[in-house]
């Protein structure tokens, strides 16, 4: 999958969800990594043709707005569908802070907070979850299509 392909199809999963199971804008959530993903989760809803807010540090949902932002805010937050995109193999577990890492014990850390932080915007969902990435995608979807 390119980028163009997961925009369609998170774009297409909002649409459907909307249709068929009567998903209201405000009952979507869409997370990504870190904020320099968060236009590719814009690009995705402005092309289901719904209106968006990005959540920021107060982290307020609005009334007939997907919320959009980074796994980071997803924590103490619930909706019926769930979109967790860009986990791509360079962007979950983060590629930065892996090469800043030196220890064994510290490199353990980093995998264990990032696929931490992948597993909170997963558990967000109430009902639907969609979770989208770019090939090569992040080895921890292989942890999530496991199941527990």
């Amino acid at each position: 999958m390119d980028e163009a392909e997961e925009t369609k199809t998170v774009s297409d999963w909002i649409i459907i969800a909307r249709a068929k199971d009567g998903v209201h804008p405000h009952e979507f959530g869409v997370f990504v990594r870190s904020e320099a993903q968060l236009d590719r989760a814009r690009d995705a809803v402005m092309k289901a043709g719904i209106p968006f807010k990005v959540l920021d540090e107060n982290v307020e949902t609005t009334s007939g707005k997907v919320s959009i932002g980074t796994m980071h805010l997803a924590e103490g937050l619930e909706f019926r569908a769930v979109a967790v995109m860009a986990c791509d193999d360079d962007i979950i577990p983060l590629r930065e802070r892996i090469e800043t890492v030196g220890e064994d014990a510290d490199l353990r850390e980093v995998y264990d907070t990032e696929q931490h932080l992948l597993y909170v915007a997963c558990t967000r969902a109430r009902d639907f979850l969609l979770v989208t990435g770019i090939d090569p995608v992040s080895e921890f979807l292989e942890d999530i299509e496991k199941g527990p």
